[in-house]
């Protein structure tokens, strides 16, 4: 491989990594800014309110996924197992990347 084409890919290398770097950081920031949404809708699964409401006469076509069992413990789910991957991948990052 030539001095050139090892730079251009190297350059490549970097351009790659500090974009998924920011895309992930901007993920990081949105799932902190949803968290307390997030905490208000698992505290609502399943709660006193959440029965009642899901006995409301809804209209027509009004969205209404959350009464789904399955979505929001999926959700639920989803997000704790994203957690633990991205402490696997931080901690693998810490221990052998730097």
């Amino acid at each position: 491989m030539s001095d050139l084409a090892r730079i251009r890919e190297m350059e490549n290398c970097l351009d790659e990594c500090d974009e998924a770097v920011r895309l992930l950081r901007e993920q990081i920031d949105r799932m902190k800014e949803l968290r307390e949404k997030a905490i208000r809708l698992f505290a609502y699964y399943g709660s006193e309110a959440w029965y009642a409401d899901r006995e409301s006469e809804l209209p027509e076509g009004f969205k209404a996924g959350v009464f789904s069992e399955d979505a929001v413990y999926d959700s639920l789910t989803e997000l704790r197992e994203t957690a633990f991957q991205m402490l696997e991948t931080g901690t693998d990052v810490l221990k052998n990347w730097i």
